[in-house]
């Protein structure tokens, strides 16, 4: 199955809804980066968060950034999203490690205590930003209360990484559900009470479940109403020249040490761990641009 999301709304549109399935731009962000089975869970879920929020944008230019800063081994994860779902990531140690809490990869032991930012750059003199705390590092309930307490938007959202046991991605998605400021009491508890209902979102990813069918099931007798869906990428769109300008803002005085020491360098593009080498010719070159 393709990745894509599916936005859609209910109850005579008291409530929007966005779920998605990101199973290969999950797998295509593990094997760029080399994660561990956890880091490949962390990430994966706060990609597949970035894809539907960057959905969510209207504008072609419209950037959002998700940043997790926190204090545990995963060392942060950064993601950025278009508002055509094209979204790219990355952990600060990919290589994490931990033994299982209840059966399952400890993403809130990785990430850790720490805060969420959330900039949202929608071509406005100042970018938008809102920050919050981290409440169970675990990404999912984090966003939840970043859309309630940053964005005043009561929400819920569910995400969901499962791995194979030789680490590549089994299944991966997830939902957001907004409120609408004038939704009703009846249909916050009828939506409260679907969402009891509901196992795991990769359990039923898992079951084979289509981001249609997770909305049916929590959007049962709410009159479920599909608006559209569109394709969801892993999508970098680094390249030698625009990482060029990396190496010139190094410093005039470092890149001059680079071609004495008449060594090729290779500088990596954090997003998707793309390597490119420059020779100390293409250096000179460089120094003479930058002047």
């Amino acid at each position: 199955m393709e990745d894509y999301i599916v936005r859609a709304t209910a109850a005579d549109n008291q409530v929007r809804a966005f779920a998605a399935t990101t199973r290969q731009l999950v797998e295509t962000a593990r094997m760029h980066h080399g994660t561990s089975p956890v880091a490949a869970a962390a990430l994966g879920r706060l990609l597949s968060a970035g894809a539907m929020m960057g959905s969510m944008m209207k504008n072609d230019t419209d950037m959002l950034t998700l940043q997790i800063k926190s204090g545990g081994p995963i060392g942060g994860i950064t993601v950025t999203a278009d508002s055509h779902a094209n979204v790219k990531g990355y952990v600060g140690n990919p290589d994490v490690m931990l033994p299982p809490k209840n059966g399952k990869l400890d993403v809130g032991g990785a990430v850790g205590p720490g805060l969420l930012l959330v900039i949202k750059d929608m071509g406005l003199k100042e970018p938008y930003s809102g920050q919050t705390i981290l409440v169970s590092s675990e990404i999912a309930e984090d966003l939840t209360y970043y859309f309630a307490n940053s964005e005043q938007v009561p929400s819920s959202v569910g995400l969901g990484v499962l791995m194979e046991k030789d680490n590549t991605v089994r299944c991966a998605g997830g939902f957001i559900i907004q409120m609408m400021p004038f939704a009703g009491e009846d249909t916050v508890c009828r939506l409260e009470e679907n969402l009891k209902k509901v196992p795991s979102v990769t359990a039923m990813l898992d079951k084979g479940y289509t981001p249609e069918q997770l909305l049916e099931v929590l959007f049962e007798g709410l009159g479920l109403e599909i608006t559209d869906t569109m394709p969801a990428r892993f999508y970098c769109n680094c390249s030698k020249e625009r990482v060029e300008q990396a190496v010139v803002s190094i410093g005039r005085k470092e890149i001059q040490e680079m071609i004495q020491d008449g060594e090729d360098i290779e500088v990596k593009c954090h997003f998707c761990n793309t390597a490119y080498r420059y020779t100390v010719e293409e250096l000179k070159e460089i120094l003479k641009r930058s002047k």
